[in-house]
C-alpha cells in the first residue's frame, strides 16, 4: 500500500511531517538540510532541496495555534508568552483565574482534567490534545520541540546549566513573587508575616548569587545570549521595579540593575508587561480586584494586537 505525506507549517514553527499509518516527527527545513550538508555528496543534497521544495509547495497552513491557559499578571505565564512572542509562535491565550472554581477557574473540574495540579500556565495542542503544566516544563518542551536551539542550547552541558538554575529558581528568585508580590495582589492566599519575611530573605541571597556569580562576568545568566533562564528569571525579578510594582529596592545589585536594563531590549519585553504598566505602583497599597481584572483584560487586548500583526 502507498504511503501518503502531509506536512503542516505555522509560523516559525518546524515542519510537522507525518506518514500516513506511522510516526510523526517534527523537524525544520533548515534542520533538515544541516543534516543532509553533512553528508559529502553534494547530489544528495540537490535532491533533497528539490524534494522539500516540492513537497511545501503543495502543503497548506493549517496548524491551529498553541492554547495558553492563565493570567498576564502570572509570572509564570509572562514567561511562557514572553518565549512564544520571541519566538514568533502563534497562541491563544485562554484568560483562566487561578484558585478558582468557577467556570473559567484553575481550580474547575474541567481544567483539572488538563492540568491535575490546579496552577497556571498550562498549555494545550489542539491537533493531539496534548496538554501540560509547569512553566518551566513548558518552555523546555517547546523549545527542545521546535529546535530553538538560540534560547535552550542543544550542547548538553549549556543546557544541564540552564536546567540547574530552573531548578534553583522556585525557592529563590520566585520568592520576590511570595513575599512581595502575592501578598498585595492574591490576598486569597493569607500568606503569613513569617512566610513573607522568609521569602524576603531568600530572594536577597539569591540576588546576592546573581550579583557576584551568574552576572558577574557574563551579559545574562547563561552568557552573552538570552536564554529560558533570563526568561524566567526577569518576570520575578522585574516586576519588583520602579516602573512596574516598585516594591523593592534593586540599587545594592548594580550588575543585576544592567541586566534588567538589557532584557528590556529582547523582543516581546514591552507586550507582556503591559499588565504591570497597567497597574501600576502597588508599594504603598494593594490594587483593588477591580483594577486588577482591567489590567490583565487591558494586557490580553495587547496581546492580542500583537498577534494580529504581519
Amino acid at each position: 500500500m502507498a504511503t501518503g505525506w502531509s506536512v503542516h507549517r505555522c509560523i516559525d514553527r518546524p515542519y510537522r511531517v507525518q506518514q500516513e499509518g506511522g510516526a510523526t516527527t517534527k523537524q525544520t527545513a533548515a534542520g533538515l538540510l544541516s543534516v543532509v550538508r553533512r553528508s559529502r555528496s553534494g547530489d544528495i543534497e540537490r535532491l533533497m532541496r528539490q524534494r522539500l521544495a516540492n513537497q511545501f509547495k503543495k502543503t497548506a497552513i493549517t496548524m491551529k495555534p498553541l492554547i495558553v491557559y492563565g493570567v498576564p499578571f502570572s509570572q509564570p505565564v509572562r514567561a511562557v508568552l514572553w518565549l512564544l512572542l520571541l519566538k514568533r509562535m502563534p497562541f491563544e491565550l485562554v484568560l483562566t483565574n487561578p484558585g478558582s472554581k468557577g467556570d473559567t477557574g484553575s481550580r474547575n473540574p474541567a481544567y483539572l482534567a488538563k492540568n491535575p495540579s490546579g496552577t497556571i500556565p498550562c498549555i494545550e495542542e489542539p491537533e493531539s490534545g496534548f496538554t501540560l503544566g509547569e512553566a518551566h516544563a513548558i518552555m523546555t518542551y517547546l523549545a527542545r520541540t521546535n529546535g530553538w536551539t538560540d534560547v535552550y542550547p542543544d550542547d548538553e552541558r549549556v543546557r544541564a546549566k540552564i536546567d540547574a538554575y530552573l531548578h534553583y529558581h522556585h525557592r529563590n528568585i520566585r520568592e520576590a513573587s511570595i513575599g512581595l508580590v502575592a501578598p498585595k495582589i492574591r490576598k486569597d492566599l493569607d500568606i503569613p508575616e513569617q512566610i513573607q519575611m522568609s521569602a524576603k530573605r531568600n530572594l536577597t541571597g539569591a540576588l546576592n548569587t546573581l550579583e557576584h556569580g551568574f552576572l558577574a562576568d557574563n551579559k545574562f545568566l547563561m552568557g552573552d545570549s538570552v536564554t529560558l533562564a533570563d526568561l524566567a528569571a526577569y518576570v520575578e525579578i522585574g516586576q519588583l521595579q520602579p516602573q512596574f510594582t516598585n516594591v523593592f529596592d534593586l540599587t545594592p545589585f548594580p550588575n543585576v540593575v544592567r541586566w534588567l536594563h538589557d532584557m528590556t531590549q529582547v523582543e516581546g519585553h514591552d507586550d507582556v508587561h503591559v499588565v504591570l504598566k497597567e497597574l501600576g505602583d502597588i508599594s504603598e497599597a494593594a490594587p483593588e480586584m477591580e483594577a486588577i481584572k482591567n489590567a490583565n483584560k487591558q494586557a490580553l487586548r495587547a496581546l492580542k494586537a500583537k498577534l494580529a500583526m504581519p
